[in-house]
């Protein structure tokens, strides 16, 4: 038998497996295999649980990672999933899309030279497994109360609310202007790096909970603001950011040229067969297309422009590859699939006259620090140069789209537009109008799903203290 404390050393890292490229750049299904129960129980083994577990700490959620780890090497599934479950609503998901190399992973005490435990695909093995064999959350100590939360949105943010909420016997509405749950979880993240199967899974799971869905409804025009306001006890609003920032460049009007996210948006309602797709479908078979930015978005981008038979695609970001903000597992991924990056490359002018046909480049170097911490880029001087292109992709990230209706409700905004809320500690996340709550990308920029489901967590426990529930 193998010593528990030194099965790092007899077992080393192992990930699962993952399609070979050529299999894998036909299809948009998951690329990764899931562990079997062995293969799990045996690298949840490696971890040391040490004292001060890092891994937590730098988990946004806080997750109880080696106490869960060691339920799984111990055979404990069930109880592995609660636990789970204590700290993440969405840990199938989290498992599947969160950079782990930059959260828990990165700072696994064994990343130095031994290898990290592998957290995020034991964290997938846990809830896709147990719900496989018939776990589902233990609602039986939950007391029902008489109070109706309006939870605006069905993104992370607003899951992890309405998690929290049913757990202590609130009803959570949550109303979506989609037709299916999980915002940018369904309609952004292709399909390859989350299948939406498990996004459905985790509505019925969510239901069975007490947790009801109006889908198709958009706040503000199917139903007023007002209403949500006179019929329940609080709101908590979790709408994301889905306006795209664009470079202003000349040429940015020209036909070729794709916003990433709507281009991922009718990707994916294309491979999902909803109605209206065909004709948002933009297809880049046989194209030459570059990608702007270096971020996750980007890589979507890159990995889907390649299953859709792109003749080539290029990615352009204009720090040094150390400072890319993208996941380095996709960045992985995306050059086993044949895309090509070109670092300290910053772009200038998008070349044409009735179609794109290119886009005008210089190099940059690292400058001095910004004041968000990050160092500046500064463009080298004669450094000029065309790359040819059928398609332009602009993934710059992603700005808030505050509805017309927050100011006469009195929810106020930072320059920006993202929602000012309270660092409280009784009641996080509560906005300007005390009734109103607001957590995720709307509030904090866009950033990971972890930490929108996070904040919305965070901001269930501000709508109880509200409701006198604590």
């Amino acid at each position: 038998m193998v010593d528990k404390t030194l099965q790092f050393l007899e077992f080393p890292r192992r990930e699962p497996e993952k399609l070979p490229v050529s299999d894998r750049i036909k299809v948009y299904n998951e690329i990764y295999a899931p562990f079997d129960a062995d293969g799990a129980s045996q690298q949840a083994g490696r971890c040391l649980s040490c004292g001060n577990p890092f891994c937590e700490w730098k988990c946004p959620v806080h997750n109880y990672i080696p106490n869960w780890l060691d339920l799984i090497s111990a055979g404990k599934l069930f109880e592995a999933a609660e636990l789970s479950h204590k700290t993440n609503s969405l840990p199938e998901v989290c498992g599947r899309i969160c950079p782990q190399d930059r959260l828990c992973e990165g700072a696994c005490t064994l990343n130095d030279g031994l290898g990290a435990v592998t957290i995020g695909s034991i964290e997938k093995y846990i809830t896709d497994e147990a719900i496989k064999q018939g776990w589902r959350p233990d609602m039986s100590g939950v007391r029902p109360t008489d109070k109706r939360v309006a939870i605006v949105g069905a993104g992370p943010a607003g899951l992890g609310c309405a998690d929290i909420l049913v757990r202590n016997g609130v009803k959570p509405v949550v109303f979506d202007r989609y037709q299916r749950i999980g915002g940018l979880l369904t309609f952004g993240i292709p399909p390859f790096k989350l299948e939406k199967q498990v996004v459905e899974v985790r509505r019925e799971l969510m239901e069975g909970m007490g947790v009801e869905f109006q889908l198709g409804v958009d706040v503000g025009t199917d139903v007023p603001f007002d209403a949500l306001l006179s019929e329940y006890d609080a709101v908590f609003l979790g709408m994301g950011t889905y306006t795209s920032v664009t470079g202003d460049f000349p040429g940015e009007e020209l036909p070729g040229v794709h916003i990433a996210l709507p281009y991922l948006i009718a990707n994916i309602n294309r491979e999902l067969g909803l109605p209206g797709a065909e004709e948002r479908f933009v297809n880049l078979a046989g194209k030459r297309v570059v990608v702007l930015g270096g971020g996750d978005t980007g890589m979507d981008c890159n990995r889907t422009a390649i299953r859709q038979g792109a003749e080539s695609v290029t990615c352009t970001y204009r720090r040094d590859e150390l400072n890319m903000p993208g996941s380095r597992r996709d960045f992985k991924n995306s050059k086993e699939e044949g895309v090509e990056f070109l670092f300290n490359c910053q772009p200038v002018e998008f070349l044409g006259k009735h179609h794109v046909d290119g886009v005008k480049v210089v190099s940059t170097r690292l400058g001095p620090l910004g004041p968000r911490g990050r160092r500046l880029t500064e463009i080298v001087p004669n450094t000029e140069q065309i790359i040819p292109a059928d398609a332009l992709i602009l993934a710059f990230g992603f700005k808030p789209s505050p509805p017309d209706w927050f100011e006469p409700h009195n929810i106020g905004l930072y320059p920006g537009g993202r929602v000012r809320v309270t660092a409280s500690a009784a009641r996080p996340f509560q906005t300007t109008n005390p009734k109103v709550f607001a957590g995720g990308d709307m509030v904090r920029g866009s950033d990971l799903v972890v930490t929108a489901v996070f904040e919305g967590r965070e901001a269930a426990r501000g709508i109880l203290d509200y409701l006198g529930l604590n």
